[in-house]
């Protein structure tokens, strides 16, 4: 029987990033599920699960992983820490052809490795298997409420990087203190939209839909979740068709000023195609009936659907203000600012239960095709390059970006 030695590398990454593909206890049932799997992890001082976690687990630690076939991370490897000829799983950040990972992909295919980008990895329905979206949308929509109870002055939050689990997330909940009249529109209805549900769920904030939102007052906190037909329309005013909307976004506009008066907090979880029309603009920030006080933007696109997201934050400082009259970034509690929470890497801030989360879904979509069949060709469509240097079909596009 042929062993297939899978390796963990240490992520390299500045900022550091404290999560693992898979955790010791994980790695442990790979190996007892699958003989023909020896795993090993590269010695790290960073990650949040330590050196002697796996060792107590009885998975072999090494300081390189030259002896590996496969090698799994998480963010960008730093190029000085490519292994020519490998097969690579992680987050390139390449596949939008990115400007600051262009040397990345160059070197990829210089040493011939084949990349598997987590990004791309998706099913017969082009439905992606893997990511930390979930916990986006967890530790996204907690770090919300954190926003408004700091804005408004009601109660305070420890931060969730802070927290030692999701457990102790869900205990600093109890906290929360809203408003009877509360209002807060979701937008997404992917990993990330149902992440941030998972949290609303915990509180006393009853669901309406979206007829309901816009039409009932009501005496306790409520939220909507709406679907991309409930705040985009046609442009001519033709019934709505999704379709039409995913193919050709740009004949559609936005509604979604509707729900600004009614709305005190808004957390987009949506993906947003730059094709498409801006959600809010800064006109209607200033409109004199918008109530909305936090937004707490989970997608994280800077300058883009939503004018107050002006930029990403860091977990140190996740909430700057927006000023509508001057589109220009103030103090948060400034009495005019919108406060905006835009961390653009929420999963980091709880990195055991995100990394647990992640590598069950390694378990279940990924490693049982390393070493059995692949029938949808789930890791060569998920493949930007190859072994022999070259980009996959389904990549070509990428060519002019390898090659400037």
């Amino acid at each position: 029987m042929k062993i297939i030695r899978l390796g963990i590398i240490r992520e390299g990454k500045t900022p550091p990033d404290f999560r693992v593909p898979l955790t010791p206890s994980q790695c442990c049932a790979i190996e007892k599920m699958y003989p023909q799997i020896k795993m090993l992890v590269q010695s790290s001082p960073i990650r949040t699960y330590k050196d002697e976690d796996y060792l107590q687990a009885g998975i072999d630690v090494v300081e390189n992983l030259e002896d590996c076939d496969i090698i799994f991370g998480v963010k960008e490897v730093p190029i000085a820490a490519l292994i020519p000829s490998k097969q690579f799983f992680f987050f390139s950040h390449t596949i939008k052809k990115q400007p600051y990972n262009r040397d990345l992909l160059k070197s990829i295919l210089a040493k011939k490795i084949q990349l598997v980008d987590y990004e791309v990895i998706r099913d017969s329905n082009h439905k992606r298997l893997v990511g930390f979206g979930r916990y986006a949308g967890i530790v996204g929509c907690y770090n919300a409420f954190l926003t408004y109870g700091l804005k408004s002055g009601r109660y305070q939050l420890k931060p969730a990087n802070a927290c030692n689990n999701r457990m102790e997330v869900e205990q600093e909940l109890k906290k929360v203190d809203l408003p009877s009249d509360f209002r807060i529109v979701l937008t997404g209805f992917g990993r990330v939209g149902h992440g941030a549900v998972e949290i609303l769920k915990l509180l006393p904030i009853k669901e309406l839909n979206p007829s309901e939102f816009l039409s009932e007052k009501t005496d306790q906190a409520v939220y909507t979740h709406l679907e991309s037909h409930d705040y985009y329309a046609h442009s001519l005013d033709k019934p709505f068709d999704k379709h039409q909307f995913y193919e050709h976004p740009e004949n559609f506009k936005s509604t979604f000023s509707q729900y600004m008066p009614l709305c005190d907090m808004y957390i987009p979880c949506h993906f947003w195609d730059s094709r498409s029309p801006k959600i809010i603009l800064q006109s209607d920030f200033l409109a004199p009936n918008c109530r909305v006080k936090v937004i707490a933007d989970i997608s994280c696109d800077v300058a883009g659907p939503i004018a107050s997201t002006i930029r990403s934050s860091k977990m140190a400082e996740p909430i700057y203000g927006y000023n509508p009259s001057t589109g220009l970034e103030v103090d948060f509690m400034d009495p005019n600012a919108i406060a905006v929470m835009a961390v653009d890497n929420l999963p980091c801030e709880l990195p055991r239960d995100a990394s647990e989360d992640f590598g069950n879904q390694l378990i279940k979509h990924v490693i049982p095709l390393l070493v059995g069949d692949d029938p949808d060709r789930i890791i060569e469509r998920g493949s930007q390059t190859n072994t022999q240097g070259e980009l996959m079909p389904d990549f070509d596009y990428l060519t002019d970006y390898v090659t400037a």
